[in-house]
């Protein structure tokens, strides 16, 4: 009886290595020459075998190829693309960086500044272009600490970047993660004067500045930068008033909260749901919150827990219940989550209440909502699925009611 072949060695790196480097230099070969992006990352790897400078070169060619091209970029064409700049950043960031952080930082840069060409001729419905450079932010700022602290203008030739793109870097920057560091934040402040740079800077200026002000934790430049307009919008004042509690300054708090209600051309967009006797503007959650943390800190517990506990019962807000329940003494807030939960089920918006339940989580509850008023419904419940698969097991009656609801 003849023996049977061998079955053929699975596709893994060991069974590459035992073909030999001469075979596989081959079979590169012939890959390369059917695939121009690995025919370019070969390169870039042979490059950085032969040290920093001359990868720092071969990366250079393929950047100015990139940004001095004109031709369109179809949809088809565009994942060619993305594969070709994730290339180039890894070799910036992997390769380069490690041996030569300054010129990786140089060459950070200039990979950041071919996505301002791209959004010209690529086309980009789903935004992926934008997002892969919006994830390499945190690279780059990575590539930055380590380059000033081995060069001694490296901050200067970032913060001239930022300067000539400050839309950009200021979307790269709230994008930074932790990898922006409140150190290199104020050595890049340092080199650049606010005063000059909004007035004769190109738009996006200030947020670039006013973003490297918050990770340097520069409260006065950070809230110097805002316009007339930004002090009477309510999110505003209410980011304004959290940051200046962080700082133990009460009294300026309020004071930002303030702004916010007294009306004027300033904030007209802000204030104009006044009521028609006069009434309060609408204010927004981020507001009243902060406003609530106001209270509390001025020294009036009691009336913070008081508001806490109204806008709670008006919105059913976790993270607002969270904190009321932190308030109280050992064993009352026991009491106050029932009476909490109790509440949320007799909300009068049924989705709103079940998808407060099943969040908190409190799913014993959440099956009795349905059992009770399911015939509410009226109309479609996006998670409605999520919500029936998470009852299922403890409350399969209450999931098959709830998904048989529209």
């Amino acid at each position: 009886m003849a023996r049977r072949p061998a079955a053929p060695k699975r596709l893994n790196t060991a069974n590459l290595v035992g073909l030999g480097a001469d075979r596989l230099g081959e079979l590169l070969m012939q890959a390369a020459d059917a695939d121009a992006l690995l025919k370019r990352r070969l390169r870039l790897v042979l490059a950085a075998e032969a040290g920093p400078d001359l990868l720092a070169a071969e990366l250079d060619k393929r950047l100015t190829a990139v940004a001095a091209s004109k031709a369109r970029v179809s949809w088809r064409k565009r994942p060619d693309l993305l594969r070709d700049l994730d290339i180039l950043r890894q070799s910036i960031v992997e390769n380069l960086g490690p041996a030569a952080p300054g010129q990786a930082l140089d060459r950070m840069i200039a990979w950041l500044d071919l996505f301002r060409g791209l959004t010209t001729r690529v086309k980009d419905p789903r935004g992926e272009v934008a997002g892969a450079f919006e994830s390499a932010a945190p690279d780059l700022w990575r590539l930055a600490h380590a380059a000033v602290e081995a060069d001694a203008t490296a901050a200067d030739r970032l913060a001239t970047a930022i300067e000539s793109q400050p839309l950009d870097y200021a979307r790269w920057i709230g994008a930074a993660d932790d990898a922006l560091t409140q150190d290199l934040a104020r050595a890049l402040l340092d080199r650049l004067d606010p005063a000059v740079s909004l007035a004769i800077g190109p738009r996006g200026t200030r947020t670039a500045i006013r973003r490297l002000a918050d990770r340097a934790e520069d409260l006065d430049l950070w809230l110097s930068l805002a316009t007339s307009e930004e002090r009477g919008s309510p999110d505003f004042a209410a980011a304004a008033a959290t940051r200046l509690l962080a700082a133990d300054r009460v009294h300026e708090a309020r004071e930002a909260l303030e702004t916010a209600l007294e009306p004027s051309p300033a904030n007209r967009r802000w204030t104009f749901g006044r009521s028609a006797n006069g009434g309060p503007p609408r204010l927004t959650p981020a507001w009243e919150a902060a406003a609530i943390d106001v209270t509390e800190a001025e020294g009036r517990k009691d009336e913070a827990q008081t508001l806490r506990w109204a806008m709670f019962e008006r919105d059913l807000s976790a993270p607002v219940l969270r904190t009321y329940l932190a308030r109280l003494p050992d064993f009352d807030d026991v009491e106050a989550l029932d009476r909490a939960l109790a509440h949320a089920a007799a909300h009068p918006d049924f989705e709103k209440a079940l998808g407060f339940l099943m969040d908190w989580p409190a799913h014993r509850e959440a099956a009795a909502l349905v059992e009770r008023r399911v015939r509410e419904v009226r109309t479609p419940l996006p998670l409605k699925s999520d919500w029936a698969a998470r009852l299922a097991q403890k409350y399969p009656e209450a999931a098959d009611r709830l998904l048989a609801a529209p």
